[in-house]
């Protein structure tokens, strides 16, 4: 039985209804960036070089490329979640893990070297690790560091970059300790349960209850599981789509020499673009001889745990309350790292 749910039956049940998303959300959302792209271009038309309908077409360029670079690891992800919840022994996890929790989180921070899947892949998965009993704090680790200790992250980062500047390493270090402290604080928290969504606990109860064959129910559980990551998934990638046609590039370049504006720059530049982690340094390279390299670290660190697709990954799972608070630790961390490294290195 999965942690969410069992710690739901040990306290008296409420006949609350379902709460159900409104289709109408993603609507509003698309019709307000078309709106606010019109009012640029009549109030502010200087602010870009290019025309509306051109924006427009590569809002929905970019929008398109970031949901085909996800939806394979995505599904990838998905097929993952379902060995671990319907083949695997139910105790197999939980036997090969420590007991202490700070050893726990530890050791699940590295797993994401086994599993060369992207940052968008990992958000099945950890539901699947949770349903079969490990606690919101330990799969948030697993999260937070497996997009950047993934294997093939770490080719191409080294690919891009090598050694120089000890990119790499402060990557992979500072990537594991934000993790790790995020783990350490939700860890605390007095009550896990909280911080998950209501339709996922709803989806733990379900998938705990089912009966029936093996293969019948990794069926269930794949329509069950894309069901519950494809509209956040289309819903992100066209946000970001939206937020890099709405936010000047030239106004983020302009401030790339400030050792601490740089940073900022590059880190809100991280959240809006969206790009796999498994390629992020290329893009990342392209900037090396305008940002500095404590900038081209944040950017390294924040996209691949907080852009704009993956928070709308993680929401289907976990409350805002707790992405807030996510979102908040990765920024402050990512930034000290930055100014540490243009300060120091």
């Amino acid at each position: 039985m999965s942690t969410a749910t069992s710690a739901r039956s040990s306290r008296p049940q409420t006949s609350r209804a379902p709460q159900k998303r409104s289709p109408w959300i993603g609507v509003a959302v698309g019709v307000a960036a078309i709106a606010v792209l019109f009012l640029i271009d009549r109030f502010a038309p200087a602010l870009f070089h290019d025309s509306l309908p051109t924006r427009m077409q590569d809002g929905l360029t970019l929008a398109l490329s970031v949901l085909i670079e996800a939806l394979p690891f995505v599904v990838l992800g998905v097929v993952l979640s379902i060995v671990v919840q319907v083949w695997l022994p139910p105790d197999l996890i939980q036997r090969w893990l420590p007991k202490a929790g700070w050893a726990r989180r530890a050791v699940l921070s590295l797993l994401g070297m086994l599993i060369p899947v992207c940052e968008c892949g990992n958000v099945p998965f950890a539901r699947g690790l949770m349903m079969r009993g490990l606690a919101p704090a330990e799969a948030m680790t697993f999260l937070i560091a497996a997009p950047i200790v993934n294997p093939i992250v770490i080719i191409t980062t080294h690919a891009a970059f090598g050694f120089d500047g000890g990119i790499l390493v402060i990557r992979l270090i500072g990537g594991y300790l934000i993790a790790n402290l995020i783990g350490w604080i939700y860890s605390r928290h007095p009550d896990p349960d909280a911080m998950l969504t209501r339709r996922f606990t709803e989806t733990c109860e379900r998938v705990t209850h089912e009966h029936g064959t093996p293969t019948r129910r990794s069926l269930s559980q794949f329509v069950i599981e894309l069901r519950a990551v494809m509209p956040a998934l289309v819903i992100g990638s066209a946000l970001a789509g939206a937020v890099q046609v709405l936010v000047p590039r030239d106004m983020l370049l302009a401030i790339g020499s400030n050792p601490v504006l740089s940073i900022v720059a590059m880190m809100a530049l991280a959240m809006t673009v969206a790009i796999c982690s498994n390629v992020d340094a290329f893009f990342a390279l392209s900037f090396a001889s305008t940002f500095s390299s404590g900038a081209l670290i944040a950017f390294l660190l924040v996209g691949p745990l907080v852009d704009i697709k993956m928070l709308a990954l993680l929401r289907t799972t976990f409350t805002a309350r707790t992405l807030a608070g996510v979102v908040a630790v990765v920024l402050m961390s990512a930034f000290a790292i930055g100014i540490g490294v243009n300060v120091f290195g």
